[in-house]
């Protein structure tokens, strides 16, 4: 199949095409505001396309590769997920004192309440002989005068689509200290003018940690879901190196009761 989608393309149409986006780079500070408009909304068009391809086959040509990196789905499971964090290359990679918010990738952002932020984030690329995902992070943390710190992740339309309270929704994380500290997840889902909120603490006796959050025992409106999302939060961070190797999720219905 790859073949085939490769040869319909001849080399033609790719010179043809990258010297019309070769002029164009030379010609626009020179064009009216009209044209330029129009091939800046063409250039992003196609830029999106291009980091969406760039994305998925970074983090398949990346080590392990992806044919050994599936998240492993339990009985009956509807959704599996790994945050693009983890699974590709993102912009930017990493950045020092870094400002409550900040984004890394559309999917994820760190947020703190610092006064003045003495903390590192960056992406790693994992090597060891038991890493499933190709990449990891890493927060390197200095002083620390907040009373907060937590990574937060997007959750993808198709795993809210569909969710409701007969669902389990399955955390892992892979993560290395370099001081013991407590670790919590927030799953939140917003439902119209609400967000319902389960909150679990990580037991830290192992590498590789799970937790679920049952659905059954909230007051979710099915009908109104609009948005969930993933809180990691870290209590007590200061002076400490916090790596997360991994990170999955997934989903499945609960029996019956």
């Amino acid at each position: 199949m790859t073949a085939r989608f490769l040869s319909g393309f001849s080399k033609a149409p790719d010179r043809k095409t990258l010297r019309y986006w070769s002029r164009a780079a030379d010609d626009a500070g020179n064009m009216d505001y009209a044209e330029l408009e129009q091939l800046r909304s063409d250039a992003g068009a196609l830029r999106e396309r291009l980091d969406r391809l760039i994305h998925v086959a970074d983090g398949r040509l990346a080590w392990p590769r992806a044919e050994d990196a599936a998240v492993e789905k339990p009985l009956h499971c509807d959704w599996a997920w790994r945050p693009p964090l983890f699974s590709g290359p993102v912009s930017p990679t990493g950045q020092a004192a870094v400002g409550s918010g900040t984004r890394f990738g559309k999917d994820t952002a760190v947020f703190h309440d610092c006064s003045i932020s003495e903390l590192t984030f960056r992406q790693i690329r994992n090597h060891g002989a038991t890493d499933l995902a190709p990449f990891g992070a890493r927060l390197d943390v200095f002083r620390f005068d907040g009373s907060f710190l937590s990574l937060v992740v997007d959750l993808p339309p198709d795993g809210v689509t569909g969710i409701s309270r007969r669902h389990l929704v399955g955390l892992t994380i892979e993560i290395e200290l370099e001081r013991p500290l407590e670790v919590f997840a927030r799953l939140n889902v917003r439902h119209g003018p609400n967000t319902e909120q389960i909150v679990r603490e990580f037991p830290m006796n192992a590498d590789s940690m799970s937790v679920e959050f049952d659905l059954a025992y909230t007051d979710l409106n099915e009908k109104r879901i609009e948005r969930a999302w993933l809180d990691l939060i870290f209590e007590g961070p200061k002076m400490n190196q916090i790596t997360l190797r991994d990170v999955k999720l997934t989903r499945r219905p609960r029996a019956e009761l």
